[in-house]
């Protein structure tokens, strides 16, 4: 083996059994790893000068591979679900095995790094990988450690990736090829046979949401930005519900785009970059990002692009729908360098509601705080996990981020709850998604509008505005904000068959009954929820 630099020798070899590797590439800065990808034929260079890459099979997370190792340790912490799914240590240590044995006589990369901008929380990882260009992607979306800070640098967590090593269901007892494995007790994530980057940040971020809240910080799966005046705002959402775009906003700054923690002394950004969407974009709708496109470090997945020109078409959804880009949060202009906040002012709930019953802008009592935070109700778009089929599809998501919560979703939304009255937040529930009618049938709302909405929150004059209770959710909407069109804050009226409205609004409301009976809540926050109505 090989060593370049200085690398743990005694965690690769000793701790993880990598001792067959042939070239140890560790630390390499971005521009060695950009000419690593391009020798070894991992990507395209755009036009611009990004890296252009394709992930494969897999354009999405594949949520139903992961799974977490039981053990005494994790056994009566981890919350056991559907999301998070029992594998033993004998599968573990198998595949284990079997990722060393793929390994053997090939290079790979290291990476150290921290997850979490607060040194007194933060994480120190090691991502090790197969490919130059996951090593980049690392280096883009984690804190990255100063040379002394490497001097002593001892790993709290490693990511051991090496996604041409599939796995045999049959033979290793799990559901595909693809295969990603959480050991809590030694501290190892294995993630195999899906090229797709995401899964590399998703783990650690999975890994912080059970580390955090044991330390009586909230974890969040949520973007935030900062105002003028210091006010702090937080954008909880699913991929796809506007978390990147609306709080990449020129008159505010950037603290992180993704995933955040809520500590006693304000918030944190737990990453060092962005992986934001790029289906669509464009230099008018989303400046800030669109302009990371033409600089150097961003890294381009699964995009359509001429071969010659190497001009790129983010209208084109044929690949995914789930087109991303990875760059760090320095290449936005108006970032906040320490990605740090005070307490937040302003708590916002994004839903892209593929029913069109949702008003685009509501604020929330405290006890309708809670049960929509449990809830986590939106719509995934097609291409963001592997396996779902074409258009929107209604879903739940837990404190809206359920693959990536370990502990008991109570513990989250405990959190979130005494956050809300220790610093007084408002809350609002703001729709991105349809308006007119329903998925297929009505539009999606205009960016423009909820931005003007947006700001309304931000500066305070949506919360002096005069409100109506409409009756299906029993939510609260402004009769008033400035720069939209009045008839569009009340969803009703913007649907030409009114009965219509009420039977799809009556049929999301049962969706969202039927969801709420697995949570345990007191009466005042399950009397928050919508309402079965008798219809005409």
């Amino acid at each position: 083996m090989s060593i370049n630099n200085r690398p743990s020798a005694n965690l690769l070899a000793s701790e993880l059994g990598l001792e067959n590797v042939a070239n140890v590439y560790w630390q390499l800065t971005t521009p060695q790893l950009y000419e690593k990808a391009i020798l070894n034929r991992e990507g395209y260079v755009s036009k611009d000068g990004p890296l252009i890459v394709r992930t494969g099979k897999y354009t999405g997370r594949t949520p139903k591979d992961r799974f977490i190792v039981e053990e005494p340790s994790s056994k009566d912490n981890v919350y056991w679900s559907d999301i998070n799914q029992p594998v033993s240590e004998e599968v573990f240590d198998r595949m284990l095995g079997k990722v060393q044995a793929y390994l053997a006589g090939k290079d790979i990369y290291v990476q150290n790094c921290f997850a979490g901008q607060d040194k007194t929380y933060r994480m120190p990882v090691t991502i090790i990988t197969e490919m130059a260009y996951h090593s980049w992607f690392a280096r883009n979306m984690f804190v990255q450690a100063t040379n002394e800070e490497l001097d002593n640098f001892e790993t709290e967590f490693t990511v051991l990736q090496a996604p041409g090593c599939k796995a045999d269901p049959e033979v290793d007892g799990t559901r595909s090829e693809a295969f990603i494995f959480v050991n809590l007790a030694r501290k190892l994530i294995l993630i195999g046979g899906t090229y797709y980057t995401g899964e590399i940040k998703k783990g650690i971020f999975g890994v912080m949401n059970y580390r955090l809240p044991l330390q009586n910080v909230l974890s969040m799966h949520c973007s935030a930005n900062e105002g003028p005046t210091g006010d702090t705002a937080l954008f909880f959402g699913l991929s796809g519900t506007g978390k990147t775009t609306l709080s990449s906003d020129q008159s505010r700054h950037l603290i992180g785009d993704d995933e955040h923690a809520w500590t006693e002394d304000g918030v944190f950004n737990i990453e060092g970059g962005c992986y934001a969407k790029a289906i669509n974009l464009s230099a008018e709708k989303e400046p800030e990002i669109y302009g990371t496109t033409s600089k150097f470090g961003t890294i381009i997945e699964n995009v359509v692009f001429d071969a010659g020109s190497r001009e790129i078409d983010y209208n084109d959804g044929s690949i995914t729908q789930n087109t991303r880009l990875s760059y760090p949060i320095t290449s936005i202009p108006n970032v906040k360098l320490s990605g740090m906040g005070g307490h937040p002012k302003n708590v916002i709930f994004l839903t892209a509601d593929a029913f069109g019953v949702l008003p685009p802008v509501s604020k929330l009592t405290r006890e309708q705080a809670m049960y929509h935070f449990l809830s986590g109700y939106t719509a995934k778009v097609a291409g963001t996990e592997a396996g779902m089929s074409a258009g929107a599809e209604a879903t739940f998501s837990t404190c809206y981020g359920e693959p990536f919560l370990p502990l008991n979703p109570a513990v989250y939304a405990d959190l979130l709850g005494q956050k809300i009255d220790t610093y007084d937040a408002n809350v609002w529930l703001v729709n991105t998604g349809w308006t007119g009618g329903p998925y297929g049938v009505g539009e999606r709302m205009s960016l423009k509008y909820t931005r003007a909405m947006i700001n309304a929150i931000l500066d305070g004059t949506l919360a002096d505005e005069y409100y109506e209770q409409e009756p299906h959710f029993g939510l609260y909407i402004p009769t008033d904000c400035r720069e939209v069109p009045n008839e569009l804050l009340n969803p009703r009226n913007t649907w030409v068959d009114k009965v219509a409205y009420d039977k799809t609004a009556q049929e999301l409301v049962q969706r969202f009954i039927s969801n709420f009976t697995k949570y345990e809540v007191d009466g005042a926050i399950l009397a928050a929820g919508p309402k079965m109505m008798e219809m005409a």
